[in-house]
């Protein structure tokens, strides 16, 4: 067996490829591949494996941003599509193991370090509990984490797809706002990228005003400023609430002792805002069960290369390596 395994963490904007060392869990020589510019996620692998070719890849673990049910995955925010068995073979792959991103992101929380990430309030993980992560990025992506017998499952799913339920009047207007354009309004349509448009633009809507053109860095840009943009800071605040919220709703349901968990690549963007804003509050704001939530740790991950990482770690397991 290769000292050295590929792993990949690819979204709907980009693909970071890396090897990932098998004895240890490092990662190095990562190179990020535009999905934009690329045809197909073979060609890009293809690529970066004629690149290593010292390393007798013959290991694969592919994280990616969509549901794995099957051979054939076609990617959500994002126009690739292959077949898993077709692509390990033609790669010259004995293993190839395809995860949903949220997978990769919750089997790397065993291996991640004090350093990795910052503790926004709650007691210490119970480490025999269920971990729930979630993350805003292109879109909104959720996974469950559970120990048993010193072994790591990670149950994904859609969860960034549940119905937006408001708890506010300004919440309602969002709603309102965001049903009239899209029908049916997801989590996702708030707490994503362009769910910080959506905010912004339900805001600027709602006062019968026309909203700007903006992009989703454009309004955090805007709300940080020292002089923000009223709009934009209004917007930034609710989605930093709704996360909260959203947060609280993981941790009730599967009772997340071992802590909840904040990944993607939004919240570390402004994450001194995100520590001051209504999140904590928002989070544990859920009436009778305000004191069950309180207890529970939530933490963002700071390390950008988490989705690696947990592909990395997901791999390693099934190849009999003990996190």
């Amino acid at each position: 067996m290769s000292g050295f395994a590929l792993v990949g963490d690819v979204g709907g904007t980009n693909a970071r490829i890396a090897l990932c060392n098998l004895e240890n869990g490092e990662i190095q020589d990562t190179v990020v591949y535009s999905a934009v510019e690329n045809e197909s996620l073979e060609g890009v692998l293809k690529s970066y494996i004629a690149d290593h070719t010292d390393k007798n890849i013959k290991q694969a673990c592919i994280a990616i941003a969509c549901p794995i049910t099957g051979d054939h995955v076609s990617m959500t925010n994002n126009p690739w599509e292959f077949s898993i068995s077709e692509m390990r073979t033609n790669l010259g792959l004995e293993k190839l193991s395809v995860i949903n991103d949220f997978t990769a992101q919750s089997m790397a929380i065993p291996v991640l370090d004090e350093k990795d990430m910052v503790k926004l309030g709650g007691g210490e993980p119970d480490k025999t509990k269920p971990v729930a992560v979630y993350g805003a990025g292109t879109g909104l992506g959720v996974a469950h984490l559970f120990n048993f017998n010193n072994t790591w499952y990670s149950v994904p799913g859609e969860g960034g797809h549940v119905d937006f339920g408001p708890n506010s009047p300004e919440e309602d207007i969002l709603l309102s706002v965001l049903r009239e354009e899209v029908g049916h309004v997801s989590c996702e349509r708030l707490l994503s990228g362009m769910g910080l448009v959506n905010i912004y633009r339900a805001i600027v809507l709602s006062d019968n005003r026309i909203p700007e053109d903006l992009e989703p860095k454009d309004v955090t840009g805007r709300a940080l400023l020292e002089d923000p943009d009223t709009d934009c800071h209004r917007a930034l605040n609710l989605f930093c609430v709704m996360m909260g919220r959203f947060g609280g709703n993981l941790a009730l349901n599967i009772g997340a002792f071992g802590g909840v968990y904040i990944s993607g690549g939004i919240v570390p963007r402004f994450l001194q805002f995100f520590k001051n804003s209504g999140f904590r509050v928002a989070f544990e704001d859920k009436g009778r069960f305000k004191n069950y939530l309180s207890a529970i740790p939530v933490y963002v991950i700071t390390n950008a290369y988490t989705g690696l990482i947990g592909a990395g770690a997901y791999l390693r397991q099934e190849l009999g390596y003990k996190l």
